[in-house]
């Protein structure tokens, strides 16, 4: 000990000292114990392991700017869903009324996860299996867990940012490849395409050009070699905005965050321009107010928050963890929950905008094939011209025309109206027409580009920001698997990334065979849904209940510098674990009452058609879900009965630079809830009582006198949490 050193200053002074021990540490010399004669781990101590730790404790990445941090939360959260899940359940739920329950969810379950997911990562700075393990070693499979979510995810989304690329080349060219149907020759005679004639031209370059599609999951009929290229791409590029961590997948985000609200405004604006926009936007806005009181809705819109804001993934904790830790994470969760909220409904503007032009185009087409059938039953004296307003012109037919003389008809030939094949042609029948997922991106928006003046650079620019946005949200679900194994298992970043890309890329093609879409479907539907709301529930349970909500709040007030609002304490202990579990027992129920199915696409029919999945379809899906749920209860029994080492007889003890590390990722019982988290070494809970009076040279240190030992870890545990018994 060097004698100008306080402690040694304070044992030839004869004051009474009451400072405890940890805050006499913190003013000594950096000293590294683990190396000394105090190291109580019964490991040796490995010079090249302990520098490796160090460099990663002191060099860990980090954001550039806060912008590229806020950027790529944005561009993860904000994904896909946003653009087609989102406007769907909207028309489907009640237009505004949809609304309502969907920003009460995002305040009481959304905000305050969010918030919980960005702080742990924040403060303990490790990817989801590392925090997870760190905080509660028997709930260590919580990040496991969220890592297979990740890799389920992963294989099918980017899937679909392969089948955008695909659009997106195929849109430099005019007339659009699915503006018409294809001729075919049989033999001097040309004919339209019958699958194409029969259904849309939009529908058949979706299915037959683009997918070839089979008649159903069980008929695989091998790979369509131009979606494998496409994969390939897409993986190519997620593989290089990865390949250099966040220095690079941060500037990625500058452009691919920024770019789709460019293109949405943009779309707004032409979308406002056409014919028919504001009756779709006002289809929007009408709120149907008894669809507020059916539980259904509540738990759609749960679950569109649920995985709006990539909740239970790791990518929010994987960014996070690479903060300073005095960064505001409070105002980041705010920001990003209602920059994702507002993308959500700017994006319902522009499909409503765009639906109300393409319902107005098919109701007007409508109205043509009704008239055309109206003249021919006029002209074979089937209706008579006295049935006809005086003012109506075939001509010039309206919609408000034609209805009138559409209630005429059915009035006065109302025993044998159905024999005529009329159809009411109303806008709202249109509108109500609710289109999800694929459907809406590649078959109702790509019609509707079609009747777009210089419709090529509009299907560019929308097929460019699907790629964008799909890309934002696969970076971060990409981190989700990367950060936390590296920081586990110590891996070569490049190496992993290059060989996790290839592996996905392999699996991958059972999406990108002629059956690949039914796969797309069902991953979709099942492998993320049930687990990953039982990975949220844990992640709450973990930190509001077995760390404690009262201690994590302090712990926030100390690393934000005021302290959260209440209502955080409220949510997180009760009122977001209650609402998790209502809405994984109406998924469970949801499960049961509905068999699991998907809609196929017949080709003799050219029409889709639902069907129930296969038994060993069936069995895939279900082992989607037991597979991705395994590693809960598998590490919770492991470490248990301890058939693993949870590190509860390797306790090391480290100082440095003033503060006191301690490595507890793998303590049992209540253990590890005493040093998480921690600030500074005079707020960390001892394992003796705080603020034992030193006697000075002369006295027995109170540490002397017992002889003890101090529950499992024995008197060693003592020494190593007191070094001043070496003085």
């Amino acid at each position: 000990m060097p004698k100008n050193s306080k402690v040694t200053q304070r044992e030839h002074s004869s004051e009474h000292v009451t400072e405890s021990v940890a805050d006499l540490l913190a003013h000594e010399e950096p000293v590294d114990y683990k190396r000394s004669i105090l190291n109580v781990t019964g490991e040796t101590w490995d010079k090249q392991k302990d520098g490796d730790e160090d460099l990663d404790a002191e060099n860990r990445p980090a954001w550039n700017s806060k912008l590229q941090y806020i950027l790529a939360q944005i561009g993860y959260s904000v994904g896909l869903g946003n653009v087609w899940r989102f406007p769907y359940l909207c028309q489907k739920n009640g237009g505004g009324a949809y609304l309502v329950p969907y920003l009460v969810l995002l305040i009481i379950i959304g905000l305050p996860l969010f918030f919980l997911e960005l702080a742990v990562g924040q403060r303990i700075r490790r990817g989801s299996i590392g925090v997870w393990n760190y905080i509660c070693p028997r709930l260590g499979g919580i990040g496991y867990a969220s890592c297979l979510v990740c890799f389920f995810v992963g294989l099918y989304y980017n899937v679909i940012i392969g089948w955008s690329i695909f659009y997106f080349f195929k849109s430099f060219q005019y007339p659009l490849p699915w503006s018409e149907c294809p001729i075919v020759r049989n033999g001097s005679v040309a004919v339209v395409e019958t699958e194409c004639e029969r259904s849309s031209a939009t529908t058949y370059f979706w299915y037959r050009e683009t997918l070839d599609i089979s008649n159903s999951i069980s008929e695989s009929g091998g790979l369509n070699w131009k979606m494998t290229l496409c994969l390939l791409v897409a993986w190519s590029l997620v593989g290089l905005a990865m390949i250099k961590g966040i220095q690079s997948s941060g500037k990625v985000m500058y452009f691919s965050s920024l770019f789709p609200y460019v293109v949405l405004v943009c779309f707004l604006v032409r979308g406002l321009l056409l014919r028919g926009a504001v009756d779709g936007i006002m289809h929007m806005f009408t709120p149907k107010l008894d669809k507020m009181l059916d539980p259904q809705v509540w738990r759609e819109a749960a679950t569109q928050v649920f995985f709006a804001l990539g909740l239970g993934f790791g990518g929010v904790i994987a960014f996070s963890s690479y903060n300073k830790q005095d960064n505001n994470c409070h105002f980041d969760a705010t920001l990003v929950s209602f920059i994702n909220f507002f993308t959500s409904v700017l994006a319902t503007l522009v499909v409503f905008a765009v639906l109300g032009f393409k319902a107005n185009i098919m109701n007007e087409k409508c109205v043509v094939e009704n008239a055309e059938k109206i003249l021919g039953y006029l002209n074979t004296n089937v209706l008579s011209h006295d049935l006809i307003p005086p003012h109506v012109n075939f001509s010039h037919l309206t919609a408000k025309d034609y209805n009138e003389m559409y209630k005429v008809i059915m009035t006065v030939k109302e025993g044998h109206f159905k024999e005529l094949g009329l159809d009411a042609c109303l806008l709202e029948d249109e509108l109500d027409k609710s289109v999800q997922g694929t459907g809406l991106a590649f078959i109702a928006f790509t019609e509707a580009m079609t009747h777009f003046p210089a419709s090529p650079f509009w299907s560019v620019m929308f097929f460019l920001m699907l790629i964008n946005l799909g890309l934002g949200s696969m970076i971060g679900t990409m981190s989700g698997i990367t950060t936390p194994i590296i920081d586990t298992f110590k891996v070569r970043k490049e190496v992993f990334t290059v060989g996790s890309c290839i592996f996905a890329f392999v699996v991958g093609l059972i999406f990108v065979q002629r059956s690949g879409n039914y796969f797309v479907t069902m991953f979709d539907d099942y492998s993320a849904t049930l687990p990953l709301t039982v990975v949220v529930i844990l992640e709450n349970i973990a930190v509001a209940w077995i760390y404690g909500t009262k201690k994590f709040m302090q712990e926030l007030t100390e690393m934000l510098g005021f302290r959260p609002y209440q209502f955080y304490y409220y949510t997180w202990k009760y009122v977001s674990p209650i609402c998790m579990a209502v809405l994984m027992t109406a998924s469970i129920i949801q499960l049961g009452v509905s068999p699991p199915g998907y809609s196929a696409w017949i080709r003799e029919e050219a029409a889709e058609k639902f069907l129930f999945y296969p038994s060993w379809a069936m069995a895939i899906l279900i082992s989607l879900i037991i597979l991705a749920s395994l590693p809960l209860p598998l590490v919770f029994i492991l470490r248990q009965f301890h058939l693993i080492s949870d590190g509860s007889n390797a306790l090391s003890v480290t100082y440095k630079k003033g503060r006191m590390m301690k490595d507890i990722s793998n303590l049992e019982d209540n253990d590890e809830t005493r040093f998480i988290l921690s600030k500074v070494p005079s707020e960390t809970p001892s394992p003796m009582p705080t603020h034992r009076s030193y006697l000075g040279p002369g006295s027995n240190s109170p540490m002397e006198m017992s002889s003890a030992p101090n529950g499992r870890y024995g008197s060693g545990y003592l020494l190593a949490s007191t070094p001043e018994s070496e003085l």
